[in-house]
Protein backbone atom coordinates (compact mmCIF):
# COMPACT_ATOMS: atom_id res chain seq x y z
CA UNK A 1 0.00 0.00 0.00
CA UNK A 2 1.45 3.14 -0.96
CA UNK A 3 2.80 5.67 1.51
CA UNK A 4 0.64 8.71 1.80
CA UNK A 5 2.54 11.80 2.43
CA UNK A 6 0.80 14.97 3.67
CA UNK A 7 2.16 18.47 2.93
CA UNK A 8 3.13 20.50 5.96
CA UNK A 9 0.23 22.79 6.93
CA UNK A 10 2.07 26.60 6.92
CA UNK A 11 0.43 28.72 9.26
CA UNK A 12 0.24 32.64 8.56
CA UNK A 13 1.63 35.02 11.34
CA UNK A 14 -1.75 36.21 13.19
CA UNK A 15 -1.96 40.08 12.46
CA UNK A 16 -2.29 41.94 14.89
CA UNK A 17 -5.85 43.60 15.22
CA UNK A 18 -6.29 46.90 15.17
CA UNK A 19 -6.85 48.94 17.81
CA UNK A 20 -10.54 50.65 18.18
CA UNK A 21 -9.66 53.87 17.97
CA UNK A 22 -10.94 55.52 21.43
CA UNK A 23 -14.40 57.44 21.05
CA UNK A 24 -14.20 61.00 22.37
CA UNK A 25 -17.29 62.63 23.34
CA UNK A 26 -18.06 65.54 22.01
CA UNK A 27 -18.41 68.20 24.94
CA UNK A 28 -21.69 69.99 25.65
CA UNK A 29 -23.11 72.56 24.78
CA UNK A 30 -21.14 75.76 25.66
CA UNK A 31 -24.16 76.76 28.15
CA UNK A 32 -24.08 73.07 29.84
CA UNK A 33 -20.51 73.58 30.21
CA UNK A 34 -20.24 77.38 31.73
CA UNK A 35 -22.64 75.99 34.42
CA UNK A 36 -20.31 73.82 35.85
CA UNK A 37 -16.71 76.08 34.58
CA UNK A 38 -17.62 79.12 36.02
CA UNK A 39 -16.47 79.66 39.18
CA UNK A 40 -19.55 80.79 41.36
CA UNK A 41 -20.14 84.25 43.25
CA UNK A 42 -18.91 84.66 46.31
CA UNK A 43 -21.91 86.38 49.34
CA UNK A 44 -19.77 89.27 49.16
CA UNK A 45 -19.50 89.62 45.72
CA UNK A 46 -23.35 89.29 44.94
CA UNK A 47 -23.90 91.46 47.95
CA UNK A 48 -21.59 94.37 46.48
CA UNK A 49 -23.37 93.68 43.24
CA UNK A 50 -26.76 94.57 44.00
CA UNK A 51 -25.83 97.49 46.14
CA UNK A 52 -24.14 98.99 42.99
CA UNK A 53 -27.66 98.38 41.66
CA UNK A 54 -29.75 99.62 44.71
CA UNK A 55 -26.92 102.82 44.18
CA UNK A 56 -27.82 103.51 40.77
CA UNK A 57 -31.93 102.84 40.73
CA UNK A 58 -33.10 103.00 44.31
CA UNK A 59 -36.34 102.22 43.12
CA UNK A 60 -36.90 100.14 40.02
CA UNK A 61 -40.45 100.07 38.58
CA UNK A 62 -41.88 97.51 36.21
CA UNK A 63 -42.51 99.00 32.41
CA UNK A 64 -45.99 97.59 32.10
CA UNK A 65 -48.83 100.50 33.07
CA UNK A 66 -51.35 99.24 35.39
CA UNK A 67 -53.95 101.23 37.81
CA UNK A 68 -54.96 98.34 40.58
CA UNK A 69 -53.53 94.28 41.10
CA UNK A 70 -56.28 92.91 38.02
CA UNK A 71 -54.86 95.52 35.49
CA UNK A 72 -51.18 94.41 36.16
CA UNK A 73 -52.29 90.76 36.13
CA UNK A 74 -54.48 91.21 32.91
CA UNK A 75 -50.71 93.38 31.53
CA UNK A 76 -48.62 90.58 32.35
CA UNK A 77 -50.81 87.72 30.75
CA UNK A 78 -50.73 90.19 27.51
CA UNK A 79 -47.03 90.58 27.21
CA UNK A 80 -46.50 86.77 26.65
CA UNK A 81 -44.19 86.98 23.72
CA UNK A 82 -44.73 91.00 22.91
CA UNK A 83 -42.89 94.03 23.71
CA UNK A 84 -44.08 95.96 26.94
CA UNK A 85 -44.57 98.80 24.55
CA UNK A 86 -46.36 97.39 22.68
CA UNK A 87 -48.86 95.99 25.49
CA UNK A 88 -49.21 99.50 27.17
CA UNK A 89 -50.00 100.83 23.88
CA UNK A 90 -53.51 98.94 23.43
CA UNK A 91 -53.81 98.42 27.15
CA UNK A 92 -54.21 103.17 28.14
CA UNK A 93 -56.94 102.26 26.24
CA UNK A 94 -58.70 99.16 27.38
CA UNK A 95 -57.68 100.23 30.76
CA UNK A 96 -60.34 103.69 31.28
CA UNK A 97 -62.61 101.20 29.68
CA UNK A 98 -62.06 98.19 31.85
CA UNK A 99 -60.29 97.89 34.94
CA UNK A 100 -62.03 95.13 37.17
CA UNK A 101 -62.69 91.93 36.18
CA UNK A 102 -66.85 92.40 36.07
CA UNK A 103 -66.27 95.50 33.84
CA UNK A 104 -64.21 92.82 31.83
CA UNK A 105 -66.75 90.38 31.53
CA UNK A 106 -69.17 93.17 30.38
CA UNK A 107 -66.61 94.23 27.68
CA UNK A 108 -66.99 90.89 26.33
CA UNK A 109 -64.25 88.91 24.10
CA UNK A 110 -65.08 90.10 20.87
CA UNK A 111 -64.95 93.92 21.83
CA UNK A 112 -62.01 93.28 23.57
CA UNK A 113 -59.82 91.85 20.52
CA UNK A 114 -60.17 95.08 18.95
CA UNK A 115 -58.39 96.86 21.95
CA UNK A 116 -55.20 94.40 21.58
CA UNK A 117 -55.22 93.27 18.10
CA UNK A 118 -52.15 95.10 17.82
CA UNK A 119 -50.49 92.40 19.84
CA UNK A 120 -48.98 88.87 18.82
CA UNK A 121 -51.67 86.22 19.93
CA UNK A 122 -54.64 88.41 20.19
CA UNK A 123 -56.98 86.10 20.10
CA UNK A 124 -55.87 83.48 22.50
CA UNK A 125 -54.91 86.49 24.79
CA UNK A 126 -58.39 87.91 24.33
CA UNK A 127 -60.40 84.84 25.17
CA UNK A 128 -57.62 83.86 28.57
CA UNK A 129 -58.37 87.42 29.60
CA UNK A 130 -62.39 86.93 29.90
CA UNK A 131 -61.86 83.60 31.14
CA UNK A 132 -59.21 84.22 34.29
CA UNK A 133 -61.92 87.82 34.39
CA UNK A 134 -65.03 85.47 35.02
CA UNK A 135 -62.91 82.95 37.09
CA UNK A 136 -62.25 85.90 39.43
CA UNK A 137 -65.51 86.51 39.63
CA UNK A 138 -66.89 83.29 40.30
CA UNK A 139 -64.39 82.00 42.56
CA UNK A 140 -62.18 84.85 44.37
CA UNK A 141 -64.89 87.61 45.11
CA UNK A 142 -63.37 89.65 41.74
CA UNK A 143 -60.05 89.83 43.18
CA UNK A 144 -57.03 88.70 42.30
CA UNK A 145 -55.72 86.09 44.64
CA UNK A 146 -52.49 86.39 46.84
CA UNK A 147 -51.08 82.73 46.41
CA UNK A 148 -49.15 81.44 43.60
CA UNK A 149 -51.18 78.24 42.62
CA UNK A 150 -54.36 80.17 43.07
CA UNK A 151 -52.95 82.85 40.20
CA UNK A 152 -51.23 79.91 38.45
CA UNK A 153 -55.13 78.80 38.20
CA UNK A 154 -56.46 81.45 35.91
CA UNK A 155 -56.50 80.87 32.39
CA UNK A 156 -53.32 82.04 30.30
CA UNK A 157 -51.09 82.84 33.78
CA UNK A 158 -48.16 80.57 34.55
CA UNK A 159 -45.15 81.12 37.25
CA UNK A 160 -43.78 84.20 35.69
CA UNK A 161 -47.10 86.16 35.87
CA UNK A 162 -47.71 84.62 39.43
CA UNK A 163 -44.28 86.09 40.28
CA UNK A 164 -44.72 89.49 38.96
CA UNK A 165 -48.12 90.05 40.01
CA UNK A 166 -47.00 88.73 43.96
CA UNK A 167 -43.81 90.88 43.29
CA UNK A 168 -45.51 93.96 42.10
CA UNK A 169 -48.74 93.97 43.67
CA UNK A 170 -48.50 92.55 47.34
CA UNK A 171 -44.75 93.00 47.67
CA UNK A 172 -43.44 89.26 48.28
CA UNK A 173 -39.79 88.54 47.53
CA UNK A 174 -40.33 86.41 44.27
CA UNK A 175 -37.95 86.29 41.14
CA UNK A 176 -40.08 86.47 37.52
CA UNK A 177 -37.68 85.07 35.33
CA UNK A 178 -38.08 86.43 31.45
CA UNK A 179 -36.05 85.99 29.05
CA UNK A 180 -33.89 88.72 30.39
CA UNK A 181 -33.37 87.45 33.89
CA UNK A 182 -32.53 84.23 32.04
CA UNK A 183 -29.68 85.57 29.82
CA UNK A 184 -28.17 87.65 32.82
CA UNK A 185 -28.55 84.35 35.53
CA UNK A 186 -26.32 82.82 32.93
CA UNK A 187 -24.16 84.81 31.54
CA UNK A 188 -22.75 86.32 34.36
CA UNK A 189 -22.39 83.01 36.14
CA UNK A 190 -24.61 84.54 39.28
CA UNK A 191 -27.26 81.88 39.08
CA UNK A 192 -26.52 79.46 35.66
CA UNK A 193 -29.84 77.09 34.84
CA UNK A 194 -30.97 75.11 32.03
CA UNK A 195 -34.26 76.53 32.67
CA UNK A 196 -36.24 79.08 34.03
CA UNK A 197 -37.32 77.47 37.45
CA UNK A 198 -33.46 76.93 37.59
CA UNK A 199 -32.21 80.07 37.34
CA UNK A 200 -35.54 81.67 39.32
CA UNK A 201 -34.39 79.14 42.22
CA UNK A 202 -30.55 79.65 41.94
CA UNK A 203 -31.18 83.78 42.25
CA UNK A 204 -33.38 83.06 45.03
CA UNK A 205 -31.03 81.15 47.09
CA UNK A 206 -28.20 83.88 46.28
CA UNK A 207 -29.70 87.11 46.69
CA UNK A 208 -29.75 88.31 50.34
CA UNK A 209 -33.04 89.53 51.38
CA UNK A 210 -32.56 93.13 51.66
CA UNK A 211 -32.36 93.20 47.84
CA UNK A 212 -35.51 91.16 46.60
CA UNK A 213 -38.32 93.15 46.55
CA UNK A 214 -36.33 94.70 43.88
CA UNK A 215 -33.99 92.34 42.90
CA UNK A 216 -36.34 90.62 39.45
CA UNK A 217 -36.07 94.49 38.24
CA UNK A 218 -33.15 95.00 38.51
CA UNK A 219 -31.90 92.38 36.78
CA UNK A 220 -34.54 93.01 33.62
CA UNK A 221 -33.73 96.27 33.16
CA UNK A 222 -30.17 95.04 33.29
CA UNK A 223 -30.88 92.38 30.88
CA UNK A 224 -32.90 95.12 28.77
CA UNK A 225 -30.62 98.00 28.63
CA UNK A 226 -27.02 96.48 29.25
CA UNK A 227 -26.77 93.40 28.77
CA UNK A 228 -28.03 92.58 25.90
CA UNK A 229 -28.61 89.74 23.98
CA UNK A 230 -26.12 90.13 20.71
CA UNK A 231 -24.30 93.00 21.63
CA UNK A 232 -23.57 93.31 25.40
CA UNK A 233 -22.59 96.96 26.67
CA UNK A 234 -19.93 95.79 28.71
CA UNK A 235 -18.17 99.30 28.71
CA UNK A 236 -21.29 101.01 31.06
CA UNK A 237 -21.88 97.86 32.97
CA UNK A 238 -22.03 98.43 36.74
CA UNK A 239 -20.96 94.82 37.64
CA UNK A 240 -18.09 94.31 34.80
CA UNK A 241 -15.62 93.40 36.96
CA UNK A 242 -17.86 91.21 39.09
CA UNK A 243 -19.19 89.04 36.03
CA UNK A 244 -17.73 85.78 35.31
CA UNK A 245 -18.39 85.36 31.45
CA UNK A 246 -15.36 84.87 29.69
CA UNK A 247 -16.25 86.99 26.80
CA UNK A 248 -16.86 90.28 28.02
CA UNK A 249 -14.98 93.01 26.22
CA UNK A 250 -13.72 94.89 29.29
Amino acid sequence: MAKITRKPVTRKAAVPKKKAKAVVAKPNAPARKTLKAIRRWTPAEVHEAFSRFRKANPEPKGELEHVNPFTLLVAVVLSAQATDAGVNKATRALFEVADTPQKMVDLGEERLREYIKTIGLYRTKAKNVIALSAKLLSEFGGQVPRTRAEIESLPGAGRKTANVVLNMAFGEHTMAVDTHVFRVGNRTGLAPGRTPLEVELGLEKVIPAEFMLHAHHWLILHGRYTCLARKPRCEVCLINDLCRWPEKTV
